[in-house]
């Protein structure tokens, strides 16, 4: 393995083991130490890579925004359809990927007050409802889903998904459900 290499191995374990540590113990309970020791390195190691804690939200943070960027409705393909076929895309990758699981959920918390606001502002621009509104919409439209507000309709699928990603997060024995159920709630 290169030098370079190396380096990225050891930025990847950094942001994998903060992840876990901003979900299980909550942001302003972890400290830079504990970040290192879990990883394990020095602490001045640590901040060669990443400056302070709150640059290594930042980090998680923008690896996070990427994701709802994922959901690009395509207009050929019917909106329940392409729905259950990303979920299951989602479902299958986090079982592979268990940091999926916690990436929700920091996002999730990011949002909230009282999180460094650079961080919330860029969580918050992480945009999934506005195509989700817009398939519910052709949906409604086609009669495939029920009528009602899109709006909220997009936001209570989505906290679905969210519920059901720290659920897993949290219980190994949980398989991921079936996603044409959480689609229904749509229909």
């Amino acid at each position: 393995m290169t030098r370079k290499e190396q380096k990225e191995e050891r930025r990847k374990a950094i942001l994998m083991t903060a992840l876990k540590l901003f979900v299980e113990q909550g942001y302003h309970d972890t400290r830079i130490t504990d970040i290192a020791e879990a990883v394990p390195m020095s602490t001045g190691l640590l901040f060669h890579y990443f400056g302070s804690k709150e640059d290594l939200l930042m980090e998680l943070v923008r690896m996070g925004s990427k994701g709802p960027g994922a959901v690009e409705f395509d207009a050929d393909v019917r909106p329940d359809v392409y729905l259950t076929g990303f979920l299951g895309q989602i479902f299958a990758f986090a079982k592979e990927e268990p940091w999926v699981f916690y990436m929700f959920i920091l996002m999730g918390r990011v949002r909230r007050p009282g999180m460094p606001e650079e961080a919330r502002a860029l969580a918050g621009s992480a945009d999934a409802f506005t195509p989700t509104v817009k398939m519910i919409k052709k949906g409604q439209k086609e009669g495939i889903f029920h009528k009602g507000d899109a709006d909220t309709m997009a936001k209570c699928f989505w906290c679905a998904v969210q519920g059901i990603m720290e659920q897993m997060a949290t219980d190994d024995t949980m398989k991921p459900p079936d996603p044409e159920w959480i689609v229904a709630i749509l229909k």
